[in-house]
């Protein structure tokens, strides 16, 4: 049986936590910044956890 490759592109965007838990970024913080208000662009930079209904997909692609 062959190694489960971890997915290239999951790795670069999502993070463990001590616990188990997955950060990820917020969208939304690219480009075209000059409309977005100050307070909407201060909320995004902040990280946020992986949504439960989302989780085993993410563990399956970080290979976790």
């Amino acid at each position: 049986m062959p190694k489960v490759k971890t997915h290239s592109g999951a790795k670069k965007r999502f993070s463990l936590t001590g616990t188990g838990k997955i950060k990820r970024a917020h969208a939304f913080k690219n480009h075209e910044l000059g409309k977005k208000q100050t307070k909407q662009k201060r909320r995004l930079t902040h990280k946020a956890l992986v949504h439960k209904a989302d989780k085993s997909r993410v563990q399956k692609m970080l290979g976790v």
